[in-house]
């Protein structure tokens, strides 16, 4: 993995030119992104929100009306994905990163272990390459499967509890901030209430309402 972030980091702008080669993986966009986002870079005064599409899905700087807080989500996104793209987070040391993954991971069918190992991989990398930095794990959020969209996020509601199990505990044992957004969202069943999703997954703006309020606290900090 180490090696492979290596070749990515240098040849980043090269892969954006031929990614049919990891098109299953990752797609056309994660490219795109990935590739914007290491031009941009980050500052010691940047607040990140990284992860898949339900980061992406936000206009965080204009949620927390703080110019400063940088969106660096990407669509499908999964844990390999953002540690790949890594360096160009951490080369600027900034402030504070919220982080949140695992959806896409869970839909390929991997075990809670091994996605909550994958995490654990990411946390460790920030701590240890940018060591002033302030993480915030966030938790997994709950899905819906009434809405019949997402075939490969059938029957995985207790594969997100179980990391996000998995996840808490990784996060007091490296002392690291747990923000547990999961009940926020979830309905007496533990779903997503239907209210805040149109599509059984990614969220409505009122869920980022209650995501923000939840955050607020941490980004003010």
């Amino acid at each position: 993995m180490k090696a492979l972030r290596h070749i990515f980091g240098a040849l980043l702008p090269a892969l954006m030119l031929a990614p049919a080669a990891n098109a299953e993986k990752f797609n056309e966009l994660y490219y795109q992104r990935a590739t914007l986002f290491d031009t941009l870079g980050t500052d010691s005064n940047s607040i990140v929100f990284l992860g898949n599409s339900l980061t992406h899905g936000c206009e965080w700087h204009e949620l927390l009306g703080m110019p400063n807080v940088l969106n660096r989500g990407i669509n499908g996104d999964i844990a390999e994905g953002i540690d790949l793209r890594l360096d160009g987070i951490l080369r600027g040391k900034p402030a504070k990163i919220f982080l949140m993954c695992g959806a896409n991971d869970v839909s390929h069918d991997l075990t809670a272990d091994s996605i909550a190992t994958a995490v654990e991989g990411l946390v460790d990398r920030i701590l240890t390459e940018s060591p002033a930095t302030r993480l915030y794990l966030q938790s997994m959020l709950p899905i819906n499967n009434s809405f019949g969209r997402y075939k490969k996020m059938a029957g995985k509601e207790q594969v997100i509890r179980d990391i996000n199990t998995r996840l808490e505990a990784m996060a007091a044992r490296k002392g690291i901030t747990w923000i547990n957004l999961y009940p926020l969202l979830a309905d007496a069943d533990g779903n997503l209430r239907a209210d805040l999703t149109n599509d059984g997954l990614h969220l409505l703006g009122p869920a980022y309402l209650i995501w923000r309020d939840a955050v607020l606290p941490y980004v003010k900090e």
